[in-house]
Formats: C-alpha cells, sequence, structure tokens
C-alpha cells in the first residue's frame, strides 16, 4: 500500500517535504528535502525503506537544501526537470544566494520530462511538467497522490514574480494539466495544507 508523509525541515518557509513509500515493499521516493535533517533519516531508517530517488518539483533554495546531504546518506540518485537542472548549482538563480545561506549543490542525476515515468520498485511516478513558478516546475502523480510543489496551493498558487515565472504560464499549466486529473486526487503542495482537485476547481479565487 501507498503511504505518503509530509516533514517541516525548514520551519521559516514552512517548505513540505514529502515520503512517499509502499509499506509492503518498502520502496520510497523523498521529494523536495528542503534541509538536512537527523530526525527524517532516522525515521526512513526505522521503516527500513530503500529510498530510490531524490525528486525536487523545482529549483529554489528552500526546497532543495538537503538535496547532497541525504544523497550521500541515502545512496540515492537525483532527479529535476532539465529546464530547472541550472539552479541547483548556481545559487543566484536558486534564490539562495538572497536567503542566509546559499547554497551551490551537486549537478542531478536525472534529467525530467514531460510525462516521463519514474520507477522506483513497486512505486510509479509520473512528471507533469508545470511551469509557471519557475519555467522546469513539475508535478508528480502517484496513485491519487498530486506532489504540486509551488504550482497549486490550497486555494492559491505559486507565485510568478520570481525570474522565469509566468502568470498565464501557471494558469495554464493548472487547468490544462492538473484540473483534468480525478477530483479526488489529493494534492499535496510544496507549502500549506493539503487540499483536492475537486476542491481547488470550485474554491480557487486564483483560477476563475
Amino acid at each position: 500500500m501507498l503511504f505518503i508523509q509530509d516533514y517541516i525541515l525548514l520551519p521559516y518557509y514552512q517548505t513540505n517535504t514529502w515520503l512517499i513509500y509502499d509499506s509492503d515493499s518498502r520502496d520510497a521516493i523523498l521529494i523536495d528535502p528542503s534541509a538536512p535533517d537527523e530526525a527524517l533519516l532516522k525515521h526512513i531508517r526505522s521503516l527500513e525503506l530503500k529510498v530510490h530517488y531524490i525528486v525536487n518539483t523545482h529549483g529554489h533554495g528552500d526546497h532543495i537544501g538537503g538535496n547532497d546531504w541525504f544523497r550521500e546518506k541515502l545512496k540515492a540518485q537525483l532527479a529535476i526537470h532539465r529546464l530547472d537542472a541550472p539552479m541547483l548549482t548556481d545559487n543566484k538563480k536558486n534564490l539562495s544566494a538572497y536567503m542566509d545561506s546559499p547554497l551551490s549543490n551537486s549537478a542531478a542525476d536525472i534529467l525530467l520530462e514531460d510525462d516521463q515515468m519514474l520507477e522506483a520498485g513497486t512505486i510509479k511516478l509520473r512528471v507533469i511538467h508545470t511551469p509557471g513558478h519557475t519555467p522546469g516546475g513539475i508535478c508528480l502523480l502517484a496513485e491519487d497522490y498530486l506532489i504540486s510543489g509551488d504550482t497549486l496551493f490550497e486555494q492559491s498558487i505559486g507565485r510568478t514574480d520570481f525570474p522565469g515565472g509566468s502568470h498565464s504560464q501557471i494558469i495554464s499549466s493548472i487547468k490544462t494539466k492538473l484540473f483534468n486529473l480525478p477530483e479526488q486526487t489529493l494534492v499535496c503542495p510544496g507549502h500549506g495544507p493539503k487540499t483536492t482537485i475537486g476542491t481547488e476547481k470550485i474554491n480557487n479565487p486564483f483560477i476563475h
């Protein structure tokens, strides 16, 4: 059975780090590790999970700060959409130069494309390219779970005033790529509480 759990590793930015895993096979994927965290690592090990991949929904500093640390500890491969890949290694592009601790991370192992399937043992994760917050922003669909990064939030959307952002693109991404998913799909965003596609179709004021 597939489970998903969220963790706040970077309290200042309230970034959601998501761990998705199969309770039977113990296969797992870690999404947007925002900072190194011994408690999360201990939890992963206590569940005896095999984390195959670390995936970034986009390249901003508050979503990638734990990449290198977790990659080394878990021996996992790092994946990001090819259009956001340059952000990992450039602290101005990932905006961390303007935060408290500039990041110059290692490059990704895997460059993702729209509609690509990322398979981690029994877990199948579909990449949905949703530009607008960043050029290479993605959402990740696993069964009825949608990890939406900073594209779609509960009654909100990702900011589009950063370099590479586009309001028209993010609205198009949501309407044409996310709102055609089943209404019961659980949306697990990059910040804030979970919601559903059906709820956002009705209540999200940015879409109407």
